[in-house]
């Protein structure tokens, strides 16, 4: 199936009740926060800060077990997978100064402008740094990439079919941005290059082997660009 033949109202996934999301039993991430003793920013960054906490896990027998965590906090961001006609997905070459190497990836930004809308940014992201407009957009996948040592939502977003931002209203690119190279890799190729370890950025290999997932399974798992995505506002927002 090509991305033309991606259903324009694909079936949302199956909803899981209130009732089942409290059950301990499930296979389902859900909220629970403990306790927070105390909190300070370790660090104020440009675009994030390091947030030092003291948090109680607590336990069965209701006593107190205080443990420290530096995390960083961060806005979230989105992803667009494009897939063109052909089944191919755009992926760009971008240089990341912390693992000091260039890493594939797809078209991606922050969400720091806290009341844009999710699809919204993600357009955006898809015109700056690819010159596309996409036709249509449906949520392919939410994840915590970085869940450990970060607190940031990533939800990312299968867009099908495309025309060319004009040439007038294209977005100056700079600094890393200013010189990628982008490349349509047929979406099988790039789950070969995936699980091969050719590419290493997270958001490329979620995308990715969700793109291929969802495609096996003739795209019933899309869900709307506007489905619930309540792990974006955590509990530090």
């Amino acid at each position: 199936m090509t991305a033309a033949e991606v259903p324009a109202a694909a079936m949302p996934a199956t909803e899981i009740s209130a009732d089942a999301a409290a059950d301990d039993a499930m296979v389902l991430d859900h909220f629970d926060p403990r306790r927070v003793a105390g909190s300070e920013i370790a660090f104020h960054g440009v675009i994030w800060d390091i947030v030092a906490e003291d948090v109680d896990l607590g336990g069965a027998d209701g006593e107190s077990r205080v443990v420290r965590r530096e995390f960083v906090r961060h806005p979230g961001a989105v992803v667009v997978i494009a897939l063109d006609d052909d089944d191919r997905v755009l992926l760009q070459r971008q240089y990341r100064h912390p693992v000091r190497r260039d890493l594939w990836e797809p078209p991606a930004g922050l969400l720091d402008i806290p009341a844009e809308d999710a699809r919204d940014a993600a357009a955006r992201e898809l015109a700056e740094e690819a010159d596309l407009v996409a036709q249509r957009w449906e949520v392919l996948v939410d994840s915590y990439q970085r869940h450990s040592g970060r607190d940031d939502a990533i939800r990312e977003f299968l867009a099908p079919g495309f025309s060319d931002v004009p040439h007038a209203d294209r977005f100056e690119r700079e600094d890393e941005e200013r010189d990628m190279l982008a490349r349509w890799v047929p979406l099988s190729e790039a789950v070969e290059l995936v699980l091969g370890g050719a590419v290493h950025n997270p958001s490329t290999i979620v995308g990715v082997l969700a793109a291929a997932a969802a495609r096996a399974a003739g795209w019933t798992t899309l869900r709307p660009a506007d489905a619930p995505w309540p792990e974006r506002q955590t509990a530090t927002s």
